[in-house]
């Protein structure tokens, strides 16, 4: 039965969220201090890269034990734990000497993200009314989309009037102010039992897993010149996959319940998830390029134009997250999908001549579809398994979630590179665009593939629950 959407648990969800909004916000706004920093900290491309590896390394690696973490602490223990690593990350960046401070502030944020994310869906997860679980998915996921649009807008105002320093001295205050929301809206949850036996073993193996792989796909760039720096990661990362899902399939307790994945459309729904974040941050490294190397426009241009596209998207997730409410899962999905597959396909299209009135075009017609879309992948795929199963499903999702933005941006980097070097093109503007036709025509195929998944998965019956 439906019960009356709590005003309280909005202030919490959006008290939870708010860490992970802050989090993507200075990676994103970073990426517009990069050659700022490498100037001050006399560091290459591939050090300085670090800000961002380094965050979502830990990240990845802290959220497979969001599952554990629920069970054994309360909701606002496992909030103030997030909210004290975080503001002591930000400390340490607004501060920092020298690089190794630097990446060390943004790892400790990457922890509290990892913390944090998961815990804003496992609230909505536990106590939102059945008639509001869409919604409130869609407020979780517009909290957390919205950052990608904003950052580099932000990240070029404040670097060009007030240093890279107030990026993190900036969002001190907003972290404090949401500690107090949080504080006094998040219950406690009495009903948490603790005292449950990690699996080490588990934590370890997949701790290892993330860190190999993400370390492989970091230096994937590089690897014509350094082949091992790609291949000897990778094979750590492979092998103790093996080692994690072997192990987990036997143990009692596993760390996270993978026989989520024998659930034919969960399993295409993560996968689907999996393929348009991969999308859509392949995008946020495409053009901000190609503006600026093709089409010879500033940063601050680059994301002022990203920015309507990225702000529609975020404001539809809760939109979406009520159609799907009131109509179920497949419309809204499926109507998403089509966006999504029609702007990846102009994007390619159109790849040698992409004005700014364009990209400002096809974008909102991709974030249109990712509005619709990603919330509601999740919300109904995880409405597929059992409530006991919810944490694990989330965690799952969550970490789909970190390892796209490695993969992702690595994959689409080394794309962009490897054909620049190979182009015949006599400009910088040429090789930048041919790298970019391939990059587009890549993230297109598995768009069209995310879209065929999401209709087998909603062909039969609709995901949601009645």
């Amino acid at each position: 039965m439906s019960k009356k959407l709590n005003i309280n648990l909005i202030f919490a969800i959006v008290a939870t969220g708010l860490m992970s909004f802050c989090g993507v916000l200075i990676e994103t706004a970073g990426n517009i201090t990069f050659p700022v920093l490498m100037r001050e900290f006399h560091v290459n491309l591939a050090t300085v890269q670090w800000m961002t590896t380094g965050y979502l390394l830990i990240a990845s690696v802290i959220m497979p034990l969001s599952a554990f973490l629920k069970k054994n602490f309360s909701s606002k223990s496992l909030f103030i734990i997030a909210v004290l690593l975080f503001l002591s990350g930000l400390i340490i960046d607004a501060s920092a000497t020298n690089f190794a401070l630097l990446v060390s502030g943004r790892v400790i944020q990457g922890a509290a993200a990892g913390i944090a994310l998961p815990l804003m869906f496992n609230i909505i997860l536990e106590q939102a009314p059945t008639n509001q679980r869409g919604l409130l998915m869609g407020i979780g996921t517009m909290i957390t989309a919205i950052a990608p649009a904003l950052g580099p807008t932000f990240g070029g105002l404040v670097v060009n009037s007030l240093g890279w320093r107030y990026i993190f001295i900036l969002i001190i205050p907003v972290i404090i102010i949401f500690f107090i929301l949080g504080s006094i809206f998040i219950s406690k949850n009495s009903d948490v039992k603790p005292h449950t036996k990690l699996d080490l073993p588990g934590f370890i193996s997949i701790a290892l897993t993330f860190s190999g792989l993400i370390l492989a796909f970091s230096n994937l760039s590089a690897i014509q010149k350094k082949p091992l720096s790609f291949i000897f990661p990778f094979l750590i990362g492979i092998i103790f996959l093996v080692f994690f899902i072997k192990h987990s399939l036997t143990t009692k307790k596993p760390l996270i319940n993978i026989r989520l994945f024998k659930k034919t459309r969960f399993t295409q729904g993560i996968s689907a998830y999996f393929l348009f974040q991969i999308n859509t941050l392949g995008l946020s490294f495409i053009l901000p390029n190609y503006i600026q190397l093709v089409n010879g426009s500033t940063a601050m241009t680059a994301g002022l134009l990203v920015l309507p596209g990225g702000a529609l998207g975020a404001i539809l997730a809760p939109v979406s997250g009520r159609l799907l409410d009131n109509y179920g899962a497949r419309k809204p999905i499926l109507t998403g999908a089509v966006f999504e597959l029609v702007g990846s396909l102009l994007f390619f299209i159109f790849a040698s001549k992409l004005s700014s009135l364009l990209i400002i075009i096809f974008y909102l017609i991709i974030m249109l579809g990712v509005g619709l879309v990603m919330g509601n992948i999740m919300t109904t795929s995880l409405n597929l398994i059992t409530v006991d199963q919810n944490a694990d499903g989330n965690g799952l999702f969550n970490m789909a979630q970190q390892f796209s933005g490695a993969v992702g941006t690595s994959i689409i980097s080394a794309i962009m590179q490897f054909v620049q070097q190979i182009s015949t093109a006599s400009s910088t503007a040429g090789r930048t665009t041919a790298g970019a036709q391939v990059a587009l025509f890549f993230l297109f195929i598995l768009v069209l593939f995310a879209v065929y998944l999401l209709y087998q998965a909603t062909k039969k019956i609709d995901l949601v629950k009645e």
